[in-house]
């Protein structure tokens, strides 16, 4: 089979969730079948493996709208995107969409990075479901990365589509930290700071935690560091990174109490699975997709509670206790992987095949 991924969405010069999602899912996947890399920039091969690709239209252009045109040329047997919004008008192949979360419909914001026209369309697009059903229902299948994501999807009827999971996964080869080495009294938060994100109760929650570092490592805007220094309680240490190298990242998971993300609304959360990779426990906000992931090997807490947040992470000062939320990351973290996602799509695509065919016979 002959797979065309949409790698679009690759940054070129760090991964963001959905640039790591798609690079890995297509290395992982190039071990099962060809896979073609639709790319829009020749500098994503930086952070792309090394497979055969073509360049078309970026996927912000309006030359979208008839992109499935240009990649009907090169006769794919299926096309996956990692996001829902490519073109397929005119397609002539079986197409996968991917909708990772429904986050946008409670938190309106866009990402930062879209261009402003693009955002104004995008807080259009989320006022209502019915935008989203016309462009899932011109699939074939829909993939989703949970199956909290996929309730809501049902919930919702967002799509007459199947829609089948596609699970993201922590990279493979990482080396577990020393379990008989103490742990810094650091914390982690690696994510984006937008308001749903809720880092500004991962900051309160310091004031209860005197001792502790906590280190901001995404990047962050010189108007939101403001934001949020000014809410940094007295005598409290918290470090803004504003950008850390995977390498730095890794280092720092190895060395510190626990990841801690607070997020009011995720798709997956892969922080989450990353540190336990590495034998990091995890603090985390009660929500359904961190109950979902962690199954169980995170400590949870109330997102609107600094207090909770902080008595979490204190239970941790037991060399006992942290050493046993790690394993169970690590136990749990051992269930995910590129490979069990990579067969998930090769199954996927084959539904793909059989419902286009199967439309195509109905017309």
């Amino acid at each position: 089979m002959r797979i065309a991924v949409d790698a679009r969405f690759t940054r070129i010069d760090h991964h963001d969730g959905i640039s790591r999602y798609g690079a890995s899912l297509i290395e992982a996947v190039s071990r099962h079948a060809s896979v073609l890399m639709l790319i829009s920039d020749e500098r994503q091969l930086a952070l792309l493996p090394d497979l055969p690709w073509v360049k078309i239209n970026s996927p912000l252009s309006p030359a979208e709208l008839l992109v499935a045109l240009r990649v009907n040329r090169y006769s794919p047997d299926v096309v996956v995107s990692p996001m829902q919004t490519m073109g397929s008008w005119g397609r002539q192949y079986p197409l996968i969409l991917t909708l990772h979360d429904l986050i946008y419909y409670s938190n309106p914001t866009p990402p930062g990075f879209l261009p402003l026209p693009v955002r104004a369309l995008w807080r259009l697009y989320h006022l209502a479901y019915w935008p989203q059903r016309l462009l899932l229902n011109r699939a074939d299948v829909v993939a989703t990365i949970s199956e909290t994501t996929r309730a809501l999807m049902m919930r919702h009827r967002l799509t007459r589509r199947p829609v089948r999971i596609v699970g993201n996964a922590p990279q493979p080869g990482a080396l577990v930290r020393d379990p008989d080495e103490a742990p810094a009294k650091s914390l982690l938060y690696m994510g984006s700071f937008m308001p749903y994100k809720n880092v500004e109760t991962v900051i309160r929650g310091m004031e209860h935690l005197p001792g502790y570092t906590l280190h901001l490592l995404s990047r962050i805007t010189p108007e939101r560091r403001r934001e949020l220094e000014a809410l940094v309680p007295p005598g409290t240490d918290v470090v803004f990174h504003n950008g850390v190298s995977d390498e730095e990242y890794e280092d720092l998971l190895r060395t510190s109490t626990a990841l801690v993300t607070l997020s009011r609304a995720e798709g997956y959360g892969l922080p989450m699975i990353e540190a336990m990779a590495l034998g990091t426990p995890v603090v985390a906000s009660d929500i359904p997709i961190f109950r979902e992931v962690s199954g169980g090997a995170a400590l949870l807490a109330d997102p609107d509670s600094p207090k909770e947040f902080a008595d979490a992470v204190l239970t941790l000062a037991d060399p006992r206790r942290w050493r046993q939320v790690s394993e169970a990351g690590l136990r749990r973290a051992a269930e995910y992987s590129w490979d069990t996602s990579a067969v998930q799509l090769v199954e996927a695509a084959q539904e793909a095949v059989r419902q286009h065919q199967a439309g195509r016979s109905g017309r």
